[in-house]
């Protein structure tokens, strides 16, 4: 039998496109390969190959090796792990095993950003009215989730109830944050981002001002 969940709602068009230019407001910077000598840095959604000693876009490359890269932006060291999230440039929990999330607040008082679900990268944002990660299934398949070893339930979405699959994901990462076995709900309609509902909020401490939602990972 089908339980009804409500993952809360989905954020409107509008509300999304405000929530991916706050994404592209802060700049982020990620790890994704090598090309030689060069490390292929994502620099705020461009990837250009960077030597070592170079600098692009304020973010200068330290060193490089197989699996990781260090970068300095502004005086402060991060290091990036191959095919990692991508971090803000100049915060300096780019290590693993952090606490603090730092978001800043986009267009409409959203707060969104980069981080990954099971190793691969995606585009978030912040739902507290959510009970779960929700997403589309079009994500769910490039995420490599199989929907079909997951539980039937019915979501709530702004059209009204819709076919959901609720799974756990293994990991969801936002800087250098990792909080595992995580719920979501797979809706069937395209989503362009990733709601972070309260199965991932819950293990969080949340408070915010006028230009940033802070998030405290609880002991």
């Amino acid at each position: 039998m089908n339980r009804t969940t409500r993952p809360g709602r989905l954020l409107a068009a509008g509300a999304l496109l405000c929530a991916l230019a706050a994404t592209a407001a802060a700049q982020t910077v990620a790890f994704s390969g090598r090309r030689g000598e060069k490390a292929l840095l994502i620099i705020t959604g461009h990837a250009p190959g960077v030597a070592v000693g170079a600098t692009v876009q304020g973010v200068k490359l330290v060193h490089i090796d197989g699996a990781s890269a260090q970068v300095d932006v502004g005086g402060k060291t991060q290091t990036l792990r191959l095919g990692g999230a991508a971090v803000v440039a100049g915060d300096p929990g780019g290590g693993s095993g952090g606490s603090r999330i730092v978001l800043p607040a986009g267009s409409g008082g959203h707060y969104a950003g980069l981080g990954t679900i099971n190793g691969h990268s995606v585009q978030f944002v912040i739902d507290t009215g959510a009970t779960a990660v929700a997403m589309g299934a079009d994500v769910a398949q490039q995420l490599g989730l199989d929907p079909k070893d997951s539980t039937p339930v019915a979501a709530m979405t702004a059209n009204g109830a819709v076919a959901a699959r609720k799974l756990t994901l293994n990991s969801v990462r936002v800087g250098d944050v990792t909080i595992y076995n995580v719920e979501a709900m797979v809706v069937p309609q395209s989503m362009p981002v990733v709601l972070l509902g309260n199965s991932f909020l819950s293990h969080f401490q949340m408070h915010s001002d006028a230009s940033s939602l802070v998030l405290d990972k609880k002991n």
